[in-house]
């Protein structure tokens, strides 16, 4: 699959999001405990297209039950991010409203490439302080909520994102579908059934209670791999 790099031209990252899915449109079962059911074709994309991010951003969450570390995928994938004039390793974005992040999970035992915690006033003195201590930059983005598009103009000015890579949760992803920011979305469809009505899906949290209001999408490629469908969707209307 041939995967261009696009960037936009304004203060905003180009935003990307790269989510896997059962037929029945879940990502994980209803209790969690699975999260990880693609193939390995799927595991290859999902590195692939962490090779054209200058970062990825993920909620605390996501991160804390699936122990990622938001690494680069070994020396196959490093090479092609160089090949891609990027940075060896990515830069790690973690979202958390209240900061109620474990200093101690995995991601912050490696030291690869810089961990940024975005949160809001409502993170505690407390908690503030041990996260400056295991993260290189804490940086509160809003009172309440995040301000997603004053973060991301702040990830491009200082850390100069261009293009940024969303691996979720759906509360993530929500956030960042209602702040208008999401350029493109790459969807890897299952051939599974999890079922359950708790069961997360790519956009949880508030969503959009009318029709009129749903982010518009143009089905931009699939390609179909043993039962398998890798979907990309692009934006209808460009954002300024």
């Amino acid at each position: 699959m041939n995967l261009k790099l696009k960037i936009k031209n304004s203060k905003l990252p180009f935003v990307f999001v790269n989510m896997a899915m059962t037929a029945d449109g879940k990502i994980a079962t209803a209790n969690r405990a699975v999260h990880s059911f693609g193939s390995a074709r799927d595991a290859q994309h999902f590195y692939q297209l962490r090779a054209t991010a200058d970062a990825i951003i993920c909620g605390a969450r996501t991160v804390e039950i699936s122990q990622a570390v938001l690494d680069n995928g070994g020396e196959k994938f490093r090479k092609l991010r160089l090949k891609n004039n990027l940075a060896e390793y990515n830069i790690r974005v973690l979202v958390s409203g209240s900061g109620s992040i474990d200093p101690g999970a995995e991601i912050f035992q490696k030291k690869f490439s810089p961990i940024i915690i975005l949160t809001t006033e409502r993170i505690s003195k407390t908690d503030l302080k041990k996260l400056k201590t295991v993260a290189n930059e804490v940086k509160i983005c809003g009172q309440t909520e995040i301000n997603f598009p004053a973060a991301l103009r702040w990830l491009r000015a200082k850390w100069n994102v261009q293009r940024l890579l969303c691996e979720g949760g759906g509360e993530l992803n929500d956030a960042l579908f209602r702040a208008n920011v999401i350029d493109e979305i790459h969807l890897t469809i299952c051939p599974k059934i999890f079922g359950g009505r708790g069961a997360p899906t790519i956009a949880e949290g508030v969503g959009f209670p009318h029709l009129a209001q749903a982010k518009q999408y143009k089905l931009a490629s699939t390609y179909q791999n043993k039962g398998e469908l890798f979907t990309t969707y692009s934006r209808l209307n460009l954002r300024h």
